[in-house]
């Protein structure tokens, strides 16, 4: 694979125009694509095979009147008793009519004929309904409906249309450039060089145009849930950057060695490349093993990001090498450039390999992105990356408990954790939703926001008229019952639609036990189909499956990490230690979530307004997202100490070349995800984006300064050669994938070596 690459990056180089074309082809392409298939996105989450998505399913078939979106107005007097004055009442009734009036709506009930009219006089509610899904009501008919009650405002009343129809879409403002301007200063400082870290910007910021022109391109043929493309930007600009890092790193150090740059950039393609490529596929396979949780949006949102994943590792293996040609020697600091041999990267000198000194950048890993040293004794490298390796094996044993005992205490929350999908009451403070929400919760408290629906289904319009009653009794005497709602009867009398109003909020608790109470109490009536729905048993529904998945998913993952870096380092140990490191990440990562989302902990410093129930698909999502990244910081540490230990060194002065080498563009490529995935953090206001970046910042940051260049070290050094250990038996049926390009070396080798020296 590495020869192949190599092959690869050397013939974009030397194509570098023909490639740039192809590129800029493709984007504008998929580009014009989006703009003219660019389908809606979803902003429910559905759930085949659950009951409450079977009984949306029979409201659509049977009673489609009901099975629309539906809005609740609330509105407040100015005084209380003022809605039971004539005056009162004409207010209301005006407002009912101009609802009713609104562009997609079939009908709004008068709250005084529903009885939806607070003790005190001075709260009402308007159930509005519409005749399509929440997700094919248009901007006109949304502006429309958030206008209604304007001239009663104007008169003193409060007037909040709400409810599931004004479901917003999560939307990326200029403030998210802020994570790619913090990641921009961290490429500068990490090259010396601001064309290198423009580059490897612009590599990635058409890598994610790209991957994000297509996505949108698809969107007329795929439903998308509202946060999908969120999640791919977020995504594939976090590891575009990293990925362009990685090669450009190491092209830079091959110049340094002086190969020509043609040369220089094949090898960087060969080893960093290869890695970059097994990093991906990683990342890739565990978005899309997403699947195997049998999901819809959750595959859906794991397949999109996917491929933004995979785009970007094709820009960082073909553009990338092309855009390096075009740099030249002006991709090093200025201070260096003197240093090496000029060259457009054209014609090769025959075996361009004859420059490289003994060890040269044909042996360097993968992950080598710091000042090369082959040549200098190890004791005196004196880089921070071998300081700090030498301090951790020196003191491994308690770097090891310290480390542990730290992330068991950040974990500690991770029990406590509670899913559930979001309300209208975590919506940001000012929101049409919100406002609405903390009005209704005002005046009739909080079940009025979480109301439940029953359908009830017979064969004949006898049989749902004799189980209706049945139904409502065995509800009304289930606990935390608020009130059950007269029936609303289909056009043939088959089917009868129930309100529930429980006295407890939509993600309390006690809500989710009042579903299951009620599932129970009616699944002995025999004569008609009785099943629970509405936006609350939808959203239980759903955390319930995720949350049955969701050790399903872990195990998958886990045994998958395992397996690939068997295949990678050829060994046991290695591989067991690197998934139990991703675990320790997982468990830190949730505990601290769990604290600022769902406790509260520091919130005001995230600008998370209201603590509540994590989202439902966090948990999963993450975990497929850190095992990737996770196994990129693996692999570009750990494939250096192989390879020294190979070579003769000892595994604790293997163990020390690799974090010293590798350490500064591990950093680097951390710090640069930890701005990314921040930039959703405090500069949107949605809170699911919000819990989503701030869970992957604080798991990279996690990963790869606690676990993977803490913790790690010092297992490597106490296991020692035992950690390299592999069973005959199993080296023999495992493939050699060739990561760290040992086959590249050996064609390397077979090159006629030759001289490098300046152009005249």
């Amino acid at each position: 694979m590495a020869t192949l690459l190599y092959r690869l990056g050397r013939g974009s180089l030397r194509r570098r125009r023909l490639v740039v074309a192809i590129w800029l082809v493709v984007l504008v392409a998929l580009g014009l694509a989006a703009a003219f298939l660019r389908g809606p996105t979803a902003s429910n989450f559905t759930m085949p095979g659950t009951e409450s998505q079977r009984a949306l399913d029979l409201l659509a078939q049977q009673f489609p009147a009901a099975s629309g979106a539906t809005g609740t107005i609330a509105l407040k007097a100015p005084a209380e008793g003022q809605l039971g004055t004539p005056q009162g009442q004409a207010v209301v009734k005006e407002i009912v009519q101009e609802a009713g009036q609104v562009p997609g709506v079939i009908g709004a009930v008068d709250p005084f004929t529903a009885g939806a009219v607070s003790p005190d006089g001075r709260y009402a509610l308007i159930q509005v309904q519409f005749a399509t899904g929440s997700d094919e009501v248009d901007d006109t008919e949304r502006a429309a409906y958030e206008r209604v009650g304007e001239s009663a405002e104007a008169q003193g009343w409060q007037v909040a249309p709400g409810g599931e129809v004004l479901n917003a879409e999560p939307e990326v403002g200029s403030t998210e450039a802020i994570g790619v301007v913090v990641a921009a200063v961290v490429l500068v400082i990490t090259f010396g060089s601001l064309v290198a870290a423009g580059m490897t910007m612009l590599n990635a910021l058409i890598g994610v145009a790209v991957g994000m022109a297509g996505l949108f391109a698809l969107s007329s043929v795929v439903e998308l849930t509202s946060t999908a493309p969120i999640l791919a930007l977020m995504l594939g600009l976090a590891v575009g950057i990293d990925y362009s890092l990685f090669i450009t790193s190491r092209h830079r150090q091959n110049l340094l060695d002086g190969l020509p740059p043609d040369e220089a950039v094949g090898r960087a393609v060969g080893t960093a490349g290869s890695a970059v490529l097994f990093a991906g596929a990683t990342v890739v396979i565990a978005l899309a093993g997403l699947a195997v949780v049998d999901i819809p949006f959750l595959t859906v949102m794991g397949l999109a990001a996917a491929g933004t994943v995979t785009v970007a590792v094709l820009v960082a293996i073909t553009l990338q090498p092309a855009l390096l040609g075009f740099a030249g020697r002006r991709v090093l600091p200025r201070r260096l450039r003197s240093t090496v041999p000029a060259g457009d990267g054209g014609a090769t000198p025959a075996g361009g390999a004859g420059a490289t000194p003994a060890g040269g950048a044909g042996a360097a890993p993968a992950g080598d992105g710091g000042t090369y040293a082959q040549a200098t004794p190890a004791g005196g490298r004196s880089g921070f990356g071998f300081r700090w390796a030498r301090l951790v094996t020196r003191f491994r044993i308690p770097v090891i408990l310290v480390g542990l005992l730290g992330l068991g205490l950040l974990a500690l929350p991770t029990p406590d954790m509670r899913l559930a999908l979001p309300d209208a009451g975590t919506a940001p403070v000012g929101s049409p939703a919100r406002t609405s929400n903390d009005l209704i919760t005002e005046g009739f408290g909080p079940g009025f926001t979480g109301r439940l629906a029953v359908v009830v289904a017979g064969d004949s319009p006898q049989a749902t008229s004799a189980a209706v009653p049945q139904v409502t009794a065995l509800i009304q005497r289930t606990d935390n019952v608020l009130a059950v709602t007269p029936p609303q009867l289909s056009p043939d009398g088959r089917t009868a639609l129930l309100g529930v109003l429980p006295k407890t909020g939509p993600t309390d608790e006690a809500t989710e036990t009042l579903v299951h109470d009620i599932r129970d109490s009616v699944g002995g009536i025999r004569d008609a189909d009785v099943l629970l729905t509405g936006a609350t048993a939808i959203g239980i529904d759903v955390s319930e499956k995720l949350a049955d998945a969701l050790p399903v998913y872990l195990l998958l993952v886990v045994g998958l990490s395992v397996l690939l870096l068997m295949l990678v380092f050829r060994s046991l140990l290695v591989p067991v230690k690197a998934a139990l490191g991703f675990l320790l990440t997982v468990a830190a990562t949730f505990g601290i979530t769990v604290a600022v989302f769902q406790q509260g902990h520091l919130a005001d410093l995230v600008g998370l307004e209201t603590p509540g129930p994590l989202i439902s698909f966090l948990p999963i999502l993450l975990i497929g997202i850190l095992f990737g990244l996770a196994m990129d910081y693996e692999v570009f540490l750990v494939s250096r100490m192989r390879e020294d230990f190979v070579h003769g060194d000892t595994a604790r002065q293997a163990t020390i070349n690799g974090m010293g080498h590798g350490a500064r563009v591990v950093t680097a490529a951390a710090l640069i995800m930890i701005s990314v995935f921040g930039g959703f953090v405090f500069f949107l206001d949605d809170p699911v984006i919000k819990s989503i970046g701030f869970a992957l910042a604080v798991g990279v940051a996690i990963d790869a300064f606690v676990v993977r260049m803490t913790i790690v070290p010092a297992v490597m050094s106490l296991l020692g050669d035992r950690a390299w250990w592999l069973p005959r038996w199993l080296a023999r049926i495992l493939p050699n994938v060739d990561i760290e390009g040992e086959g590249l070396r050996a064609h390397l080798a077979d090159r006629e070596p030759v001289t490098v020296g300046p152009r005249g």
